[in-house]
């Protein structure tokens, strides 16, 4: 192949990273301004009233807050500790043990003296079978039912406390996370807050706990993680929850609710058939078809996101682990993708179908394979002394400043709003992260998520991979 090829190829490649990174550049630029206004709505809306007096009230609406567990005995017990010292009357916590093979169990019933008890269960309905359920002889711990079955994976697990779960509404968290003792009251405020359209989903920022101090299941002091994997992690999760997700909640078009901190009307969520065994991206695609269901069914809804700091999880500071982690999350977003690909530009759907499903096709999916072939053709075109040193220069100092631009915007607004952070080192450290970032850590997400395409791609079979906990710092 000549050079005058390759010359040409380079142009329409030139072309083509022009327009995706202006179409970037744009977007990201409104849901900057989106999240902003939709933060700043949420802060004004809730400054007055008080609802802790009604929601402590037994007439309020019951919810059951669903925790799967796996091999978690290193944190189990603080951790449903946590959770039992909630404010609110009318709620439940069910931990479903998913067949453990450490002491997870025993841990439970020693620490909460527990007791198998019988339990109607429908034998129709699609799940690992169930060892037993307990609860506790003292009366301290009634709110607490523990489910042993075999094991399932995350989804079965989920899916068992749904269809066992009695309540109005059911939260599915991850058992290793923290909820703040108001979390509760604001989850079922934003679900009865509504009268036009029916709420079928809450969402909210996840927070990283990494290096906090916990103290009898109560975050007692916030401090920045120590390891810096965990510091790159901060600054993503700041940008994507509080900027990401807030800005796609202004305009209702949510398409993932994290597995870590997601509630449901428990009714829809039967009516979908709760969550899909089948993929590893269960927390996205169960949105997808709650929201399918509802515009199939012409039922007026939406999904409400809060943007308080409400849940503080441990985040991966081993770097297997986290490409793990990336890389389940790559195959979850290519299979639920692939799934609902009749949403794809499809008016039906409306916003979903239009901006949503596509953003995410572009965006989330097809934008680390774009890097990871363009550096490629960067080495290339440089070798045949083709490469347009001008125009590549010009184009990743404007993606590099953009995104240094968007991170610096996503921690200052976190300090303005909610000022986690409180010593000046800490945000220093936080700014050195987002100079940084695009260097050291975002390659390690792109390299994550093209090992998980791949695999999909090509049927390799993958686990869902495990994360290694190291248990949250005590005082």
């Amino acid at each position: 192949m000549s050079n005058g090829v390759f010359e040409v190829v380079l142009e329409y490649i030139n072309i083509i990273f022009l327009v995706f990174s202006v179409v970037l550049f744009t977007l990201f630029s409104f849901m900057g301004y989106l999240s902003t206004r939709n933060s700043i709505h949420y802060k004004n809306k809730n400054s007055f009233g008080d609802l802790s007096k009604v929601m402590a009230s037994p007439m309020a609406p019951s919810i059951t807050i669903i925790a799967p567990a796996y091999n978690e005995g290193m944190t189990i017990v603080e951790n449903i500790r946590s959770l039992l010292s909630l404010k609110y009357v009318n709620y439940e916590v069910m931990v479903v043990n998913d067949g453990s093979k450490d002491d997870t169990l025993q841990k439970m019933i020693n620490a909460y003296n527990l007791v198998k008890v019988d339990r109607k269960i429908d034998p129709n309905w699609k799940s690992k079978p169930i060892r037993g359920i307990y609860k506790s002889r003292q009366s301290s711990f009634a709110k607490l039912t523990v489910i042993d079955k075999e094991n399932g994976g995350k989804s079965d697990a989920l899916n068992t406390g749904v269809q066992l779960s009695e309540s109005k509404y059911v939260g599915c968290i991850d058992v290793d996370c923290l909820l703040l003792p108001d979390a509760l009251l604001h989850v079922v405020k934003s679900f009865t807050q509504r009268s036009k359209k029916k709420v079928i989903a809450v969402g909210g920022v996840i927070r990283v706990a990494n290096s906090c101090i916990i103290q009898g299941g109560t975050l007692e002091k916030i401090n920045l993680p120590k390891s810096w994997l965990a510091r790159f992690q901060l600054l993503e999760y700041t940008r994507s929850f509080l900027l990401g997700r807030m800005a796609w909640g202004r305009i209702d078009s949510l398409l993932i609710i994290s597995g870590a901190f997601g509630f449901f009307d428990r009714e829809v969520a039967l009516a979908v058939d709760g969550y899909d065994t089948g993929t590893v991206g269960e927390d996205m695609e169960i949105i997808f078809r709650m929201r399918r269901y509802m515009h199939e069914q012409k039922i007026p809804y939406t999904i409400e996101y809060i943007p308080d700091p409400l849940c503080w999880t441990e985040v991966p500071e081993d770097l297997e682990v986290l490409v793990k982690q990336r890389d389940r999350w790559s195959r979850g977003n290519l299979e639920t993708l692939k799934k609902h690909k009749d949403m794809f530009f499809n008016p039906k759907f409306g916003r979903l179908g239009m901006l949503s499903y596509p953003y995410w096709f572009f965006y989330e999916w097809l934008a680390p394979i774009l890097e990871f072939v363009g550096f490629f053709s960067i080495v290339l075109f440089y070798f045949l002394g083709i490469l347009n040193w001008q125009f590549f220069i010009a184009i990743t100092a404007a993606i590099y400043s953009f995104s240094l631009m968007f991170s610096l915007y996503a921690i200052l607004w976190d300090v303005y709003s909610y000022n986690q952070y409180t010593r000046t080192k800490d945000i220093l450290i936080l700014m050195f992260c987002a100079l940084v970032e695009p260097i050291a850590f975002h390659p390690i997400v792109v390299w994550a998520a093209i090992k998980g395409n791949y695999k999909k791609l090509f049927n390799i079979k993958s686990g869902w991979g495990a994360m290694t906990r190291k248990g949250f710092t005590k005082a």
